[in-house]
């Protein structure tokens, strides 16, 4: 790629955030995403195959960093708590995750409410449920792990499946409601006491 052409994918690059994140994907123009960038359509399909591309574009960097961190963190918890699970003592690490995640989601905000929340009709419509279902599936290798360390009791799909849900929903209002990463931050505390406090309730039960 040439000098001239990495400068007129910046520029179509830009021009795509500020529409996308103005109109959400669904209402988004090319058109007038070629128009604010300078550049003709096929200057557009050089570079880009197609809408949901130009949209990947801007949303994949949060999208792989929260992955990446969550990945990490399941990854951590499982080789971790072999041998015994103590919850004051899991306590730390979640929050350090949650903590991490609200970083992420502050450092890419607009790029993140666009991908949680205005992504109907591209191909990311769908990520709260990837988000669920990823931590759905760790939670259920932890499960019986959990069981035969601590007797809880087994949690049935359904329920896993709601509160799985609800956290990552927890996680989309800290962004989508608080005015600042310091603020979200200063509420986190009390979100992640109150995710941990529903689970080992259901655990004991």
């Amino acid at each position: 790629m040439t000098a001239k052409d990495g400068e007129t994918k910046n520029r179509l690059i830009k021009a795509a955030r500020e529409e996308f994140i103005s109109k959400g994907y669904t209402n988004a123009s090319l058109r007038n995403i070629c128009k604010n960038a300078g550049v003709t359509t096929g200057a557009l399909y050089f570079f880009f195959k197609d809408k949901d591309e130009l949209f990947g574009e801007i949303v994949s960097m949060p999208l792989f960093e929260i992955d990446r961190v969550l990945t990490e963190h399941q990854a951590f918890e499982f080789d971790t708590y072999q041998d015994s699970y103590d919850e004051e003592e899991s306590e730390g690490p979640d929050m350090d995750v949650s903590i991490l995640i609200v970083e992420i989601m502050f450092k890419y905000k607009q790029e993140c409410i666009l991908l949680l929340t205005q992504a109907a009709g591209s191909k990311y419509e769908n990520i709260k449920d990837k988000f669920v279902s990823e931590l759905e599936a760790g939670y259920k290798k932890m499960g019986p792990h959990l069981e035969k360390l601590n007797g809880y009791n087994k949690v049935d799909d359904y329920t896993l499946h709601y509160m799985t849900h609800m956290q990552v929903e927890a996680f989309i209002y800290l962004l989508t409601h608080s005015k600042s990463k310091e603020e979200a931050l200063k509420e986190l505390p009390y979100i992640v006491k109150h995710i941990r406090g529903g689970w080992f309730a259901v655990f004991k039960s």
